[in-house]
C-alpha cells in the first residue's frame, strides 16, 4: 500500500502531538484512536512496541466522497499510523489515491492526497507546534 511516511527523532507521545497539529493545519481532525499495542496485550497477551492508529477526517472531503460513492466510507477515516522505533517514531499516512481507485473519486483523492502529504512535509520540516 502506498503511503506518505516520515521518521521523527522524537518519542511517540511528542510525535502524536506534532501529527495532530499538522493534521489540524490541513483541515483534519482525529475522530478515532486505536492503541494496537494495548489491545494486543489485553486481548492476546502479546507484548509489542507501541503502535497507534489515528483516524483522521476532514468532514468536507468525507462528505464529498460519500456523495460520489457511498462505499467510499469503507476507506474513511484516513488512517495515520504512529509506530515506536526505540525512541524515534515512524509516521505513515495511507495515500487515498491508492485506497480509492474509482475514476469518479480521482478528482477528490487528487485534492486530498497533497494535503496529507503536506502533513508529512510539515512533520519533516519540524514546523508544527511542539508538545
Amino acid at each position: 500500500m502506498k503511503s506518505f511516511e516520515v521518521v521523527l527523532d522524537v518519542p511517540m507521545g511528542r510525535a502524536e502531538a506534532e501529527v495532530r497539529a499538522a493534521l489540524q493545519e490541513q483541515g483534519f481532525g482525529v475522530l478515532t484512536e486505536i492503541d494496537v499495542a494495548a489491545t494486543f496485550k489485553e486481548k492476546l497477551g502479546v507484548d509489542r512496541p507501541p503502535l497507534k492508529i489515528l483516524g483522521a477526517c476532514n468532514p468536507g472531503f468525507a462528505h464529498r466522497a460519500i456523495l460520489i460513492d457511498p462505499s467510499a466510507s469503507l476507506a474513511l477515516p484516513c488512517n495515520v499510523v504512529l509506530e515506536d522505533l526505540d525512541g524515534s517514531t515512524r509516521v505513515a499516512i495511507a495515500d487515498p489515491r491508492d485506497l480509492m481507485r474509482d475514476a469518479e473519486l480521482s478528482e477528490l483523492t487528487n485534492e486530498v492526497a497533497p494535503r496529507l502529504q503536506a502533513v508529512v512535509e510539515t512533520l519533516r520540516s519540524g514546523s508544527p507546534a511542539k508538545a
